[in-house]
């Protein structure tokens, strides 16, 4: 009797052990970030509203900007480099880094705001940039994954049809320094699909 309550315990003991002891395969797995390219799509909507009200977005070195539709409607299409930062793969998370920027520039006055070398924080959902002239670094947009489709391989990941939502920080930046009343906190000015390299 004795022997087989102490095989019981030491058996409870083994399966305490294999159940709660980390695996590693539990441990994210982190890959560096080469290159690679993410593109924002504005919402046709949104450019004709900026556009309306005399902002110009102006997309700056070395970011490429294009012309596309969406839904038969014209609207600017940006392409951005990827240049660096961290994935972890299980789970989604780490950092996506770019060069080029982003300048709005209010026509009726002059007055303009850029912001340039992004970061996607798939950690935090959110994307994040640099006041041109400045080392402050502000979050630009919220990320709305809900509607992305993700797809990781060997060499990358693809995720396509992120939802951008401007910040309350970032709307309350271009109000003021644009002197314009255009840019609301939630507002839903597009996507984004980036494409990095491992």
């Amino acid at each position: 009797m004795t022997r087989t309550v102490l095989a019981a315990a030491a058996a409870s003991a083994v399966t305490a052990l294999v159940i709660t002891a980390p695996t590693a395969s539990a441990a994210p797995h982190t890959v560096h970030v080469k290159g690679g390219h993410t593109s924002v799509t504005v919402a046709p909507a949104v450019a004709k509203a900026l556009l309306s009200n005399g902002i110009a977005p102006l997309v700056t070195r070395p970011g490429k900007p294009s012309a596309t539709t969406v839904g038969h409607q014209p609207t600017l299409k940006a392409t951005y480099p990827v240049t660096g930062g961290s994935l972890t793969t299980s789970p989604l998370g780490g950092t996506i880094k770019h060069t080029g920027g982003l300048k709005f520039t209010n026509v009726f006055n002059g007055r303009s705001l850029e912001v340039k070398n992004f970061t996607i924080d798939l950690t935090q959902g959110r994307l994040t940039g640099r006041v041109a002239g400045t080392t402050t670094r502000v979050p630009v947009f919220k990320l709305d994954l809900s509607t992305a489709h993700v797809k990781l391989t060997q060499h990358g990941a693809d995720a396509t049809d992120v939802t951008l939502k401007l910040t309350k920080e970032a709307a309350g930046a271009l109000n003021t320094t644009l002197k314009t009343g255009v840019f609301s906190a939630g507002l839903t000015v597009g996507t984004a699909d980036t494409h990095p390299r491992f």
